[in-house]
């Protein structure tokens, strides 16, 4: 008898499984290049991925119009063939906004959508409730997203456990970098579910019980990065950590600063369509440049796809 890992993608939890935060194709006048955009969405899928996140911080969202933020969805949901696999993401600076994007989200077919904590100013937990709260009244299933670094509201584990249980999120996205969180999350709020945030801490939250991998560097380098994930969350170190080490120079440019610039440069390394970025980002100076051009090249030499 064979049973489904809970780490698995499923249609009742599609938030789960490795779901793509996909970069967005751009031409060298800086518009959105649609048709390369589908298509990086149906080769992410056919290469092992489960689905993708569209809208979010490596989707550069912040620099997209109304227009092209919903277009970016409906293609990303014509693409992947099932709406359930698609996870937008639905911050903006008011919990309004945020719940037009989810309901947008809903109207095109999409499982569940990902949404920051407010992040136009230090919200207090107060605030935080009533944002998610907003945005859960769309219908859909809510993923919380922790990144205290740059929003500089932290979800924390006790903060986290009160939403799961007034029904606003059902799981949250960590980012936070402190893998020790995972456990005190399972002791307060057993049934929220824990999602892989960061490429670079990918192993110990997988092995700490993670569902899930909102993940980067699968633009690059799809397919072992699917094998990296089930390996480490079916706890299979021997397999797992092997790639982790020679992927890991890759990853932890997922958590810094200029992870946007860095993925789409590998992508192009790799022979796919990421170009360049939208101001205020700027091209990688050439140090980070060449590090991560020779961090993909080496990783293109030892197989990775």
């Amino acid at each position: 008898m064979t049973t489904t890992s809970p780490a698995a993608w499923s249609p009742d939890r599609p938030w789960r499984g490795i779901m793509v935060a996909t970069a967005l194709p751009l031409r060298d006048d800086l518009s959105v290049d649609y048709d390369a955009y589908a298509d990086h969405v149906r080769w992410l899928i056919d290469s092992g991925c489960d689905g993708v996140v569209p809208n979010g911080s490596l989707g550069e969202y912040q620099t997209l119009t109304d227009e092209e933020r919903a277009r970016v969805v409906r293609t990303a949901v014509a693409a992947a063939g099932d709406g359930a696999r698609v996870m937008p993401g639905i911050a903006a600076y008011g919990s309004a906004a945020s719940r037009r994007w989810a309901e947008q989200a809903a109207e095109e077919g999409c499982g569940s959508v990902l949404l920051l904590p407010p992040n136009a100013y230090r919200a207090d937990e107060q605030a935080v409730r009533a944002h998610y709260a907003e945005a859960a009244r769309a219908g859909l299933p809510v993923v919380a997203y922790n990144n205290p670094h740059d929003t500089k509201v932290d979800l924390t584990p006790a903060l986290l456990a009160g939403l799961h249980g007034e029904g606003a999120i059902v799981a949250v996205k960590e980012f936070s970098g402190d893998v020790r969180r995972a456990y005190e999350i399972a002791e307060l709020a057993p049934e929220l579910d824990l999602l892989i945030g960061a490429d670079d801490v990918l192993v110990e939250l997988a092995l700490a019980g993670a569902v899930g991998w909102v993940a980067g560097y699968p633009n690059a380098f799809p397919a072992t990065c699917a094998a990296l994930y089930r390996a480490a969350v079916a706890r299979d170190v021997e397999t797992a950590l092997p790639l982790y080490a020679s992927l890991h120079s890759l990853l932890r440019w997922d958590s810094k600063t200029e992870f946007v610039q860095a993925i789409k440069a590998s992508m192009d390394l790799a022979g796919r369509p990421g170009g360049p970025t939208r101001p205020p980002r700027l091209p990688l100076p050439s140090p980070m440049a060449a590090e991560v051009r020779a961090a993909t090249e080496k990783a293109v030499a030892a197989g990775h796809h």
